[in-house]
Parts: structure tokens; C-alpha cells; sequence
């Protein structure tokens, strides 16, 4: 997925509604900026921190994303016209609790990566839970039912 695909962030602030077949695309999108967001978080991509969120991408969506991808994903300049907190609240409604729970989730994996979690990227990750709105079972990877 180029970066140039990201169509349905300019759907949601127009106020669109998200179909079923456009909800996993724009979880797609969502956990790509995310991430990318995620990997600047603390002013210094690290080359496993890319790695991992190549790794994460291809498990959740089964496509590929190169590392080009994600650098521009983590430009700030992308989010001139909103924040990455603005649009994830925007967009959280149109989410399904299970997307919003494997985005923190990655993210967690994500600042994981490199042995070394920051200051700012935990509270990049306590922002980003709060726009999503997940639970604290949800983080946790706690769901009703699912026991092994």
C-alpha cells in the first residue's frame, strides 16, 4: 500500500460513512499512521522499530509496506490540517473494537521493539489510547469468551 492510498482519511473528516469493505481499509490506514506516528514518537526512527512495524502490518493486513512507507507515514507534515489524536477520534466510531484494540496492542509491540520505551512514547501511547478509547481489558488483550 503507497502512502498516496490513504483515501479515507479525507472521507472521514467529510464526514462519510464507512462501510463494511471500508472499515478494514481505513483499519489499514489507521494502524499505518499510527505506527508510523509511533516510530517518531521519541525523535529517532530506529531501523528495528521499522522493522517491526513492517512485520506487524504484513500480519494484520497481509500486505506489504515498505520502509519508505513508513518514514513519510511519520512525517509530522502529513497531519498539518489535523492532529494523529483528532483524526483517530474521528474515526474511532467507525472502527470495530477489535481494530481499535490491535492498533494499541501494536502499538505497545511496537515501542517494545528496541529494548528501550521513552518518556514520549508512553505518553504517545497514553494519547493514542485515549483517542481510540480502549479499555484497559481491551489493551490487555482481554476478550470475552476467547480462553486458551
Amino acid at each position: 500500500m503507497a502512502i498516496a492510498d490513504l483515501k479515507n482519511v479525507l472521507n472521514i473528516f467529510g464526514g462519510a460513512d464507512v462501510s463494511e469493505d471500508q472499515q478494514n481499509e481505513l483499519f489499514k490506514e489507521v494502524l499505518l499512521m499510527t505506527l508510523a506516528r509511533a516510530a517518531d514518537a521519541d525523535i529517532n526512527i530506529q531501523t528495528v522499530e521499522v522493522e517491526r512495524i513492517q512485520e506487524i502490518l504484513k500480519e494484520n493486513t497481509g500486505e506489504e509496506f515498505s520502509s519508505a512507507d513508513i518514514r513519510v507515514a511519520a512525517r509530522s507534515e502529513l497531519y498539518a490540517e489535523a492532529t494523529l489524536r483528532k483524526y483517530l477520534g474521528s474515526v474511532r466510531k467507525k472502527m470495530s473494537d477489535a481494530h481499535r484494540a490491535s492498533t494499541i496492542r501494536a502499538l505497545a509491540d511496537v515501542f517494545r521493539s528496541d529494548s528501550n520505551v521513552s518518556v514520549l512514547e508512553v505518553d504517545f501511547f497514553d494519547r493514542v489510547a485515549t483517542a481510540l478509547q480502549v479499555s484497559p481489558s481491551q489493551i490487555a488483550g482481554l476478550v470475552p469468551g476467547d480462553v486458551d
